[in-house]
């Protein structure tokens, strides 16, 4: 599949958006990260807001009680080159904003767009940018904390479970460089992260959920399953194990359950994620968040259902 795919515009005039969901009845749920908001994209095109939630809303999914849940990084600087939105100071490489508190997970009602906060430290350590979530099965989530860059230094980043009723998260491995896309394989026994500065994808095997075995020498005991020379932004999982990951300048990464790997093409640097939909889950919905697009690509290959809905 190497090359450039033949896609097709869903909508325009997004504000890098990022962590797409595709629901049952056609549309998508988007974050617009500069705008500070949860929306949906109509089969249509068109653009609605949801919830006006602030910050840095990163990354979405639907749990177990059809609310969408949200990691919020708590706000970026921006900077604008041509035509491109990019979300950080190009001079500095700097995206920690002025006055900058934190980021948090926040649950949001679908139907009515009322927002609470969940989550914002873990073991009294303050989330600093909170970016990708997935569900398992068992109800509970998986997220990341990707860090704030600064000039002259950057945070470390983590892996996180949590339960979606606000009682309990747990740090499974920390000390990553730009703890960016999660996802689970297809058996659910291993989670997977994408890290953004290295190009890494990192693998834990689980043995019950939330609790990683250990065993791999990086954070937490993780597996490097490939290292890259780009940068790594989300990620979503094929029905036969290859996780796609948003490649920074690269497009899309797919990293087969060989590790051996291959890039598609896509017309945008700031390619960031992506969600699979359609009856056979052969359409792949991606975020072009440079240009603030969200596309859709036939895929060869079927995506993993996720857990929910």
């Amino acid at each position: 599949m190497a090359g450039t795919p033949e896609i097709r515009d869903v909508a325009r005039g997004l504000q890098f958006p990022e962590g797409p969901v595709a629901l049952p009845d056609g549309s998508t749920l988007v974050v617009e990260i500069r705008r500070g908001t949860l929306s949906r994209v109509g089969a249509d095109g068109a653009i609605t807001v949801v919830a006006d939630l602030g910050g840095g809303p990163n990354g979405a999914a639907i749990g177990p009680d059809g609310a969408c849940y949200v990691v919020n990084n708590g706000g970026f600087v921006w900077s604008t080159v041509g035509d491109l939105t990019i979300p950080l100071d190009v001079k500095t490489h700097t995206n920690e904003p002025p006055n900058f508190e934190g980021g948090w997970v926040e649950r949001v009602d679908l139907a009515t767009g009322e927002h609470r906060v969940l989550y914002r430290d873990c073991d009294g350590h303050r989330f600093r940018s909170p970016n990708d979530i997935v569900f398992d099965t068992a109800g509970g989530f998986w997220f990341t904390d990707l860090g704030k860059t600064r000039a002259r230094d950057l945070d470390k980043g983590g892996l996180y479970y949590a339960r979606p009723d606000g009682s309990s998260v747990t740090c499974a491995a920390y000390g990553l460089f730009g703890a960016n896309g999660v996802g689970l394989s297809p058996a659910g026994d291993r989670v997977y992260v994408a890290e953004s500065f290295t190009g890494r994808l990192w693998a834990w095997d689980l043995e019950a959920p939330g609790a990683v075995k250990p065993g791999g020498s990086g954070p937490g005991g993780g597996h490097c399953i490939l290292a890259t020379t780009g940068h790594f932004d989300s990620l979503a999982v094929e029905e036969d194990g290859t996780v796609v990951v948003a490649a920074i300048t690269h497009g899309l990464c797919l990293v087969r359950p060989d590790a051996s790997h291959e890039f598609v093409d896509m017309p945008d640097p700031f390619t960031t994620n992506l969600c699979f939909t359609g009856d056979d889950r052969r359409t792949a919905l991606v975020t072009l968040s440079g240009g603030g697009r969200l596309v859709a690509t036939e895929w060869p290959r079927p995506g993993l259902a996720l857990a929910y809905p």
